[in-house]
């Protein structure tokens, strides 16, 4: 177990440390509510590398889904700046793609008909269309499920169409606000693994935010631990282990430990 830890412990990443896809500086968000001001989110600095899989975990109301919402763009009443590829994001686009918890299909479309929803806005012909949802329903495991619709399948089938929808624009950045929150235990362990899986397939950047420290630092290159509100970086833990990861890794337990050691301490 000793020589597997070691062997472990001198793995690198192959990230491009040099070059930051994501910069937030200085960001600071607040609302405004009974003639009262309660400041969400104070102080954020945060690089992100092109490649990296990044975990945001915190307590309740410490404002990372808010951090979340504001990198998608999904709200502009902000101080500070969040820059994608040097440019100041002003508001939703094809450059990022966003899951949530619950995976909104509309129930009157179809699987097949419910991600092409994501290419609308692009100038990609229809066949290019059909071959892109095509591959992503294989990429997910769901080939043979194009016609099927939303109330025909399990928590974790609908959440896998979520998945290939926010992916099939081909992002730079997919971000995921507590993607599994909903699902039963072995749904969501499954799951985990399969997005390990994409994410190293696709090479694409990754932003968790999630209750489960166990899913943060068995998916995270890095694990963002963010104090109470008002929501600030306490800590950043590097997870220098490569993929796909082990949950059964002593080391795993040592980072999950140290997560879990930040949160106690994180008024």
């Amino acid at each position: 177990m000793k020589a597997e830890i070691n062997a472990e412990m001198d793995i690198l990443l192959d990230i491009d440390m040099s070059f930051s896809l994501l910069s937030i500086k200085k960001l600071n968000k607040s609302f405004y509510r009974d003639q009262q001001t309660f400041t969400v989110l104070d102080g954020i600095h945060l690089d992100i590398q092109q490649g990296e899989f990044i975990s945001i975990v915190g307590s309740s109301g410490c404002g990372k889904s808010t951090l979340l919402r504001l990198i998608a763009g999904l709200d502009k009443d902000y101080q500070g700046e969040i820059l994608l590829n040097q440019t100041p994001i002003q508001g939703t686009d094809l450059k990022r793609g966003l899951i949530f918890q619950e995976h909104r299909l509309l129930p009157w479309l179809s699987v097949s008909e419910n991600i092409h929803l994501a290419l609308e806005e692009t100038d990609l012909s229809r066949a290019e269309k059909n071959a892109r949802v095509a591959e992503h329903l294989t990429m997910v495991g769901l080939k043979g499920f194009e016609n099927a619709y939303p109330h025909e399948l399990s928590g974790g089938m609908a959440q896998r169409v979520a998945i290939a929808r926010g992916l099939v624009n081909q992002p730079d950045i997919l971000l995921l606000d507590e993607p599994f929150g909903a699902l039963d235990a072995i749904t969501r362990s499954h799951l985990q693994t399969e997005l390990q899986r994409i994410w190293q397939d696709q090479k694409i950047t990754m932003i968790l935010v999630t209750h489960d420290i166990e899913e943060a630092v068995y998916l995270g290159d890095r694990v963002i631990v963010m104090s109470a509100r008002p929501g600030k970086i306490k800590e950043i833990i590097q997870v220098p282990l490569t993929h796909p990861r082990h949950k059964d890794s002593e080391l795993l337990f040592n980072y999950r430990n140290q997560a879990l050691n930040m949160l106690d301490h994180s008024a």
